[in-house]
């Protein structure tokens, strides 16, 4: 009799071992489940600047067919204290989305949480594309150990960027840098961007920047110049030599 009562409460001890180890990684599982959740994205902003990588970002329209490409390298620019802070947008982390019409699009990049984005407002006119609004903001980490949280933010507004006939292309290798506050700049390298009209999803005729032209044309120039000058040279010295010749002709 006493055996098989020691023989029941080891079945309960024994049971009661197991459902406390249950317990205790279920109890784990959700205190672990709860803290990834409570993780947010946060930007971490460097103060070196590096290359920032180039994607290529599609907005399709309501039956399928892109309205909006763009490849693009993104650096965001923060100016705290004086000090100039960086941050580069990481393609594979960017959200794409916005809205197509037939005279307006947006185009909008956003990384997890909404820790950063990126806005370009379309607007299609006389047979000409161009982007009217560009807006942007970023919530990073912050600089220092005891630094407030804090979010820069600001646009440009009213302007006609990166203009192009309907089926063509406007792209920019140099760098497009665009002050959208007193503390925060956008710069965008290399560019290459198309709106409403784009045929099987490829872009169109290149339109060249003003920068990318400048770059080609001014060494032209300077070469034209420096060859000028040499043949002016050369011209003027046969011509002194010539008159010589001839008045040894004459004595």
């Amino acid at each position: 009799m006493l055996r098989g009562h020691t023989s029941g409460w080891s079945l309960v001890l024994l049971a009661a071992i197991i459902s406390g180890v249950h317990l205790q990684r279920h109890d784990s599982s959700v205190q672990l489940t709860s803290e990834s959740e409570a993780q947010i994205y946060r930007p971490v902003l460097e103060p070196s600047e590096t290359t920032p990588q180039i994607g290529t970002y599609i907005l399709k329209n309501q039956v399928g067919e892109p309205c909006i490409k763009a490849t693009m390298g993104v650096e965001y620019v923060v100016i705290e204290k004086k000090k100039r802070w960086f941050f580069n947008l990481e393609p594979s982390r960017v959200r794409t989305s916005g809205h197509c019409g037939q005279q307006a699009a947006v185009l909008s990049l956003t990384l997890p949480d909404n820790a950063t984005s990126l806005q370009l407002t379309f607007t299609q006119e006389n047979n000409l594309f161009y982007v009217t609004t560009l807006t942007s903001c970023v919530s990073p980490l912050p600089i220092c150990s005891g630094c407030a949280n804090k979010t820069y933010s600001g646009l440009v507004a009213h302007r006609k960027l990166f203009k192009a006939a309907n089926g063509q292309s406007f792209k920019c290798r140099s760098e497009s840098v665009f002050v959208m506050s007193s503390e925060l700049q956008i710069k965008l390298v290399p560019l290459q961007i198309q709106a409403f009209t784009l045929p099987k999803g490829q872009y169109g005729a290149e339109v060249e920047c003003w920068a990318d032209y400048n770059k080609q044309f001014i060494p032209i120039c300077i070469g034209a110049t420096v060859v000028g000058f040499i043949l002016m040279v050369v011209l003027t010295h046969l011509f002194i030599k010539d008159r010589r010749r001839q008045g040894y002709d004459r004595l």
